[in-house]
């Protein structure tokens, strides 16, 4: 990962240090695993774990010998041990055994920091709707104007969606991290499925039921499909960002710190920076489910096409999203919200209404909905054209229609509120329910 996107915390997680110390991590269970069966001599396991050190740069030097990376540090542990310890070492697996179940333990302790990012980032978002749940704004259709809503609630459909997205990752982490130490082709030809059973109790993980040498990669799909949707959210939030800063709605803004600058010539610029920014890192967190898509199918019982590719996607995507859910936090508790243009906004004119007393006259004639539905567009239309307020053009309508309802006191902006905004409140309570906050 690039130091400017770089969330050091994952990059621990996935330097070649740890890496080789999650590969003993799991070599010391298979050994205590051994030793509870009955396999070895007692003390081997306690013994290994308190005199070997990882040393990258010894297996480096190794692995240009071998070529193969695993021989390499297992051969750089061996040789500091003896020889009758060495005998148990790596004994009845085979290389994705320690790799596989390594980048799961790698992977587990990356979304516990992905987890807390969300919880903060949930927080911010629900926090801001809640302040904001009854201003209303302007609301739009295909980029037209439309009707009136809360602002708190388009936010608060944003905390839903990332809600859910969270519940996904937590699932993820309960139901598919899994471990195996099936050896060959998945065979248990020298181990057997009680060793792997206890190598799961010792290192807090499932067993696979069926690992065909390597842990089938549908389960890293689904997480690439996972943060994918992650970055989608993270995008659809960012252009509505982005559009509500336009200079003719500009109704919310990123905030902008004292000595910023917006433009390196034009001294007057406020840019969506941050907004901007995250819709280009969504767009590389989705393009990775499609290299997760490919990994998928391996010749045989394996082989390691999707080794290379797993190396670049997963360590990235999972800085980049402790990245992105961070900055995203950071963004929204930033957030300019500028109640005078979203006022401005509204049409003083109040053709919004046209749907409302479509309604109400549906309530209250005997009229085909067809006819008062062309009854209204022309009312609609005609104030677009003269600049008269709606509730002026609907009631000439009505009259040039023998429509004898009185809309008097009901399409007025002194009750917008009340029509627009009624239900507010067991919306946010809906959501809280089923989405509450940890």
């Amino acid at each position: 990962m690039i130091s400017r996107y770089e969330v050091k915390e994952i990059s621990k997680i996935w330097n070649d240090q740890h890496k080789f110390e999650t590969y003993l991590k799991y070599e010391l269970a298979l050994m205590q695993a051994l030793e509870n069966n009955g396999i070895g001599k007692k003390g081997i396991f306690e013994d290994i774990s308190n005199k070997v050190t990882i040393n990258p740069q010894r297996i480096y030097e190794i692995e240009k010998e071998v070529k193969h990376d695993v021989i390499a540090f297992c051969s750089s542990v061996t040789e500091q041990i003896s020889e009758e310890q060495a005998r148990l070492f790596h004994y009845g697996v085979t290389s994705s055994d320690v790799i596989d179940t390594s980048i799961n333990m790698m992977i587990r302790d990356s979304l516990k920091i992905i987890d807390k990012d969300f919880k903060e980032l949930l927080n911010a978002l629900f926090k801001f709707s809640t302040k904001n749940k009854m201003v209303p704004c302007m609301g739009r259709s295909h980029g037209i104007n439309a009707e009136p809503l809360s602002l708190g609630v388009k936010f608060l459909g944003h905390y839903c969606e990332f809600s859910r997205r969270y519940l996904d990752l937590h699932n993820f982490i309960k139901d598919e991290i899994t471990l195996q130490c099936s050896g060959a082709v998945g065979n248990y030809t020298i181990l057997d499925t009680e060793i792997e059973k206890e190598m799961g109790r010792i290192l807090n993980l499932k067993v696979e039921e069926v690992s065909t040498q390597v842990i089938p990669r549908d389960r890293i799909n689904k997480l690439m499909g996972i943060i994918s949707a992650i970055g989608a959210g993270i995008d659809r939030i960012c252009i509505e960002l982005r559009h509500l800063q336009h200079s003719n709605i500009s109704e919310v803004s990123e905030g902008f710190s004292t000595k910023q600058k917006g433009s390196s010539t034009m001294p007057h610029k406020k840019n969506p920076i941050s907004a901007e920014n995250l819709s280009g890192i969504s767009r590389i967190l989705k393009s990775y489910y499609q290299v997760s898509l490919e990994n998928n199918n391996l010749w045989h019982e394996r082989d390691i096409s999707h080794s290379s590719a797993e190396r670049f996607i997963l360590p990235d995507s999972l800085g980049l999203t402790s990245y992105a859910l961070r900055r995203l936090k950071t963004t929204i508790e930033g957030l300019v919200v500028h109640t005078d243009n979203i006022n401005s906004n509204i049409p003083k004119n109040l053709v919004f209404l046209s749907s409302f007393a479509l309604h109400e006259l549906l309530k209250n004639t005997d009229l085909r909905r067809e006819d008062l539905y062309k009854i209204v567009q022309k009312a609609s239309f005609k104030t677009f054209e003269t600049g008269q307020e709606f509730t002026k053009t609907i009631i000439d309508e009505c009259k040039k229609n023998n429509i004898d309802f009185d809309f008097e006191g009901k399409l007025d902006a002194l009750n917008l509120n009340d029509i627009y905004l009624s239900q507010v409140e067991n919306i946010f309570m809906r959501a809280a329910n089923s989405y509450p906050l940890n």
